[in-house]
């Protein structure tokens, strides 16, 4: 297969009445195996534990999704002894070969794309748009990673001999077994992108899912397993992260741990893995993304409606349930009563309900204790800012918020500072665009920031100063494209993994020099 003929996977048009009824109909299928039973798989068998943990949908807490088995110290071992020994076969089959898996799965992922996106919208509440945009990204990961792979095995040819005298080769070798620790939010996007970057380079994988997307994690399985993943390559460990989490990366024989999260568990895991044990003869490697505290920064002279579209998709896209997500405006005061009444007025247009339903385009959070932190930044939101719109939530049937909006803020104030994860966006007022890029720059994290501007050197002022790892002009923040806005961010955003891009395989992989005399 050529390595140049990446496209990414088309949107489904929901508009056509057609995908609305295929949709439909994914749901009744997802419905029909709801509240099975899903056990571990490690070497490619399926384990049943006496431990379980039920899959509940956000929309409507009482419904059961999935009830799946959890994985003790005792299976992680065995999971931990699979991956080692399935290593030592997998490492030597030709990336070509690893990347023919993953374009195999890629190509089973759409012809069940809708049964994917419809697990999505009641496993992890996401809307139909949203949910149709994961599955896509999931693909693409799984198409350009495989090309990647093709390509990284074509570098041998960009290192010179010396002619009569030596052979130089370079190549890249896998690294070993990986702790792929994934998040509940992108629950099948990243989990096959953090996944399949893994295997595709070489390496075994030992798979610990988020705890409240289980089930679609499984799907993942059951497609690699059909498309021609080996024994042992994969093995599926969801569990405790304290205990399961805990044990993979501490663990002597895991040579990398690749993580998606929050800045807390991130730094736990970066400080653990740094840690060199008894029976470890390596540094453990960390690819890890944190979240972010993501600002649109408004200039003067800009079409106000543009601007408060950008931050309005930016805030409340999945519920503001996005690393990228905009939780920050920064307006500057010229345009700034005019694009608060823009903000206000599109928030309140969101729909907000099951997201079962095509017509519900904000769904709720996560679980309950998304639920209750969420609330308590509202809380302080009140006694910091002024309430703009929204502040009001119910768990009675789900776990729903309304997308709310606190306006006149002191940047330095905790919801300016702090990641909160939910429908909550501060907004605050400056005088000029270098004072706005300063108050952009003022928080720990680094991940996405986006600028509406009319003014070309203040935009190449953003070019250079604005520091985040993903930086958007006269658009949205959120929306990363694989192979074309490789994502990943800085400070305590992570470790700029920058995934989707050129690079990332490298990171699961080390170079190898060979010369040979003449």
């Amino acid at each position: 297969m050529a390595i140049y003929d990446y496209r990414t996977e088309e949107l489904t048009n929901f508009e056509d009445q057609r995908n609305q009824k295929l949709y439909e109909e994914a749901i009744l299928k997802v419905r029909g195996y709801l509240g099975k039973k899903y056990p571990l798989i490690i070497n490619g068998e399926r384990i049943f534990t006496e431990k379980n943990v039920k899959s509940l949908n956000p929309a409507n807490h009482k419904e059961v999704i999935g009830e799946i088995s959890q994985a003790g110290i005792k299976e992680a071992e065995m999971a931990m002894t699979s991956a080692l020994k399935a290593f030592e076969t997998w490492k030597k089959v030709p990336g070509s070969v690893r990347a023919d898996v993953l374009f195999k799965a890629a190509n089973i992922m759409k012809r069940r794309k809708h049964e994917l996106s419809a697990l999505m919208t009641l496993e992890a509440g996401k809307p139909w748009v949203e949910a149709d945009a994961d599955t896509a990204e999931a693909i693409d990961f799984l198409e350009y990673y495989g090309r990647q792979m093709l390509k990284l095995e074509t570098i041998d040819n960009e290192i010179l001999s010396r002619r009569d005298m030596e052979r130089n080769e370079y190549r890249y070798i896998p690294l070993g077994v990986g702790a792929v620790i994934t998040p509940w939010n992108f629950p099948l996007a990243i989990l096959t992108g953090m996944t399949s970057a893994a295997i595709v380079s070489g390496n075994t994988v030992l798979l610990k899912p988020a705890s409240t997307t289980q089930v679609i994690a499984f799907k993942l399985l059951e497609i690699l397993e059909e498309a021609g993943m080996p024994k042992g390559v994969v093995n599926f460990l969801p569990g405790k992260g304290s205990e399961i989490g805990d044990f993979i990366v501490k663990h002597p024989q895991t040579r990398f741990i690749s993580f998606t999260g929050s800045k807390t568990v991130g730094q736990e895991i970066y400080e653990t893995a740094a840690k060199v044990v008894p029976g470890q003869i390596w540094l453990k490697r960390v690819i890890a993304e944190m979240g972010g505290k993501d600002a649109i920064l408004v200039d003067e002279g800009i079409n106000p409606d543009l601007a408060a579209e950008a931050i309005v998709k930016s805030a409340f896209g999945f519920s503001g349930q996005k690393c990228s997500a905009c939780s920050r405006a920064i307006i500057h005061e010229s345009v700034y009563d005019e694009v608060v009444r823009l903000i206000k007025e599109k928030t309140e247009k969101i729909q907000v309900g099951n997201p079962e339903y095509y017509q519900n385009n904000m769904g709720p959070v996560n679980d309950a204790l998304a639920f209750k932190k969420i609330n308590e930044y509202i809380g302080i939101g009140k006694s910091e800012g002024k309430l703009l719109t929204g502040g009001t939530s119910s768990d009675e049937v789900g776990y729903f918020i309304n997308p709310t909006v606190f306006i006149d803020l002191d940047p330095t104030s905790r919801i300016m500072q702090e990641e909160i994860f939910g429908p909550v966006l501060a907004v605050t007022k400056v005088k000029s665009f270098k004072e706005g890029l300063d108050v952009a720059n003022n928080t720990e994290y680094g991940l996405t920031g986006a600028v509406i501007s009319n003014n070309r050197m203040h935009l190449e002022i953003a070019r250079e100063d604005f520091h985040v790892g993903n930086l958007y002009f006269n658009r949205k923040c959120t929306g990363a494209i694989v192979g074309y806005q490789p994502f990943g961010g800085f400070n305590m955003s992570g470790t700029d993994s920058k995934a989707g891009g050129p690079d990332y395989l490298v990171l699961h992989m080390q170079g190898k020099a060979i010369t040979e005399a003449f």
